[in-house]
């Protein structure tokens, strides 16, 4: 009986053809429009993840303080409040799994013919540790090169591939504001950080040797700010609460005195950003919804429409003996056939514009299963639904009176 119904829900769904196309369309544009911002919104929340995972994790940014000069405040860092000795401090403490302090600046750096302008960041050991950054090859400097201020460094992958091309630089010999420096290593890629910029444009030399003999300082041993790794999310308020007190006993603060320094929380702020992305995601796929709702009414319609045409068909049907709950049953095979097989359509549509998509603009589209899942479960769903109602009415007519339908 049930294949019996299939084929006639079939034969009825042909005997108009370019009537059931036109009431499928609604429902292919709607799940091809799900999939594809759903694609568009996960692509976006994956990249930003991989952003927030590319700075480490569980991370802090200990900034300066700041200066006031004729009435006007400056930002943070005006003022060279924080030394290498404070991320030693820091870093001793329970809470805190690695500081690693940061002196940075831009310099051109020569390698033969070629030349790089590059932000060189002063540092130790520990930057690798609290940027969860991995060494491609050769290895880092210890901290037997920050006492000794020696000449090395460590090369991200844009410094270089735009200085050695595809020549193993470990061992070479670069040249930073004419001094000779020894390449030691080259960190792994980490791509674009949140704010856009290229993370692996940088080169890591000790932190000693940038202050001394690269950009100089005007109060010994100070850094522009310090990185700093908690053990666990769960410790960072508590980490962060122990950081001040200790730096500002370390800086002799009075108690009514100011802070001369500031704590930002980045992993907080990735976290907000991830979530944003995540509602702008559901947003997406929301109002990409509303495009299955409208073919749930265009199938409704023109089902109203085939129950008046076929009134005579379903008196002849409900006079030889088919009970209500077959036509019922009938009418809504064919609302649950049109939503299928436009699903199936949209399904691939939606796909293949996610490649489309990825493939021609610079965004990334990710297409999940539960998104598929998802949109074939509500199309089928909103069939259902929006086929009951004229297969309701198409079961409670009353066979004398369909019968002398004209």
């Amino acid at each position: 009986m049930s294949f019996a119904m299939l084929l006639e829900a079939w034969s009825a769904m042909g005997a108009n053809k370019l009537r059931t196309f036109l009431t499928m369309l609604g429902m292919v544009i709607g799940v091809g429009a799900v999939i594809l911002m759903s694609s568009i919104g996960e692509g976006t929340q994956a990249k930003v993840k991989e952003s927030i995972a590319s700075m480490g994790s569980n991370l802090f940014i200990v900034l300066a303080g700041s200066s006031t000069s004729g009435g006007a405040r400056m930002g943070s860092g005006g003022v060279q409040t924080l030394t290498a000795s404070d991320a030693t401090a820091i870093g001793e403490l329970s809470s805190i799994a690695a500081a690693a302090p940061v002196a940075s600046g831009t310099a051109q750096i020569v390698y033969q013919s070629a030349n790089w302008n590059v932000q060189i960041i002063g540092t130790t050991p520990q930057y690798l540790q609290v940027r969860d950054w991995v060494l491609e090859s050769g290895f880092g400097f210890g901290d037997s090169d920050v006492r000794g201020s020696t000449r090395v460094a460590i090369l991200g992958k844009t410094v270089v591939k735009n200085l050695f091309g595809d020549e193993n630089p470990v061992g070479k010999t670069i040249r930073i504001k004419q001094s000779p420096y020894l390449v030691v290593g080259v960190l792994e890629g980490k791509g674009q950080s949140l704010d856009g910029r290229d993370q692996d444009d940088t080169v890591l030399v000790p932190v000693t040797t940038a202050q001394t003999k690269l950009f100089g300082s005007q109060f010994k041993g100070t850094v522009r700010f310090i990185m700093v790794e908690a053990t666990s999310e769960e410790v960072m308020p508590k980490a962060e609460k122990e950081m001040v007190q200790l730096l500002r006993q370390r800086h002799k603060l009075r108690e009514s005195a100011e802070d001369d320094f500031s704590i930002r929380n980045l992993t907080a702020l990735a976290n907000t950003a991830a979530e944003t992305t995540k509602a702008m995601s559901l947003m997406l796929a929301a109002i990409a919804s509303i495009s299955l709702l409208v073919g749930g009414i265009g199938i409704m319609n023109i089902m109203l429409v085939s129950v008046t045409e076929r009134t005579r068909e379903i008196g002849i049907r409900i006079a030889i003996g088919a009970r209500q709950r077959e036509i019922l049953v009938q009418f809504l095979l064919e609302a649950l056939m049109i939503s299928i097989i436009g699903c199936l359509i949209g399904v691939g549509l939606g796909v293949g514009g996610a490649m489309m998509v990825e493939n021609f603009l610079p965004i990334k589209a990710l297409v999940t299963q539960n998104s598929i899942l998802i949109s074939f479960v509500v199309a089928t769903g909103v069939g259902v639904f929006f086929g009951f109602y004229p297969a309701y009415k198409a079961s409670k007519l009353e066979p004398i009176e369909a019968l002398r339908y004209q």
